[in-house]
């Protein structure tokens, strides 16, 4: 089974790994800080072997990453991973944003349905159903959430089922939430945020989130 390091130590921005399979352009390896697109948040950029890889993809359990043709890489090659590191600490920041912000919401609405959600570089969004305009909420969110980032709170992030690799993030005395991202030590990382609120259909309501970083 692939090992995920951005699990273990998020902060990682370079290890060895041993390639276990080629199948044409793609690869695999026996274990990786590279973190592939899943639950809205972007995939890593960076190099394996040197190569730039062109794409990272969820497999099940699996991540395969997609080669330049002629990336001359093969199996039981030992390669230097390497990712962006600025672009994903700011992806990791953006993202704990994004969940701080919908579990306020959750926890002061009750039923809103997120219905989408991305991490980006450079901002978040989240996307639910909701009947009013959001941004009545905004002063209410930001005093909450800058309350709990300038606690400097820590932040745990755990199994809760190993065999199927499923994950969360917990904050003491705030909340318990399932996510299989990768995730901030403190919540003083986040930094100063602000929110825009876009209105993307009737019904439905969309939170974007920036940082001043």
């Amino acid at each position: 089974m692939l090992q995920k390091l951005f699990w273990n130590d998020p902060y990682l921005s370079e290890i060895q790994a041993k390639i276990k399979s080629v199948e044409g352009d793609c690869i695999y390896l026996d274990q990786t800080i590279f973190y592939a697109f899943s639950g809205g948040q972007e995939s890593d950029f960076g190099t394996i072997g040197g190569v730039e890889v062109l794409e990272a993809m969820k497999e099940g359990t699996n991540i395969r990453y997609t080669m330049p043709s002629g990336h001359n890489l093969h199996v039981g090659q030992e390669v230097t991973v390497k990712i962006d590191w600025q672009r994903r600490y700011s992806l990791m920041q953006h993202h704990f944003a994004a969940e701080l912000i919908l579990e306020l919401l959750y926890q002061e609405l009750g039923s809103v349905e997120k219905i989408g959600a991305h991490i980006a570089q450079d901002k978040a969004r989240i996307d639910f159903f909701w009947h009013e305009n959001i941004s009545t909420l905004f002063p209410l969110l930001l005093l909450k959430a800058t309350e709990l980032i300038e606690k400097n709170l820590p932040i745990k992030s755990d199994y809760s089922d190993m065999e199927n690799q499923r994950r969360y993030w917990k904050i003491d005395g705030f909340a318990e939430v399932p996510c299989g991202g990768t995730h901030l030590k403190r919540t003083g990382e986040v930094g100063q945020l602000s929110l825009k609120r876009k209105n993307i259909g009737k019904g439905k309501e969309r939170i974007e989130i920036y940082l001043d970083i």
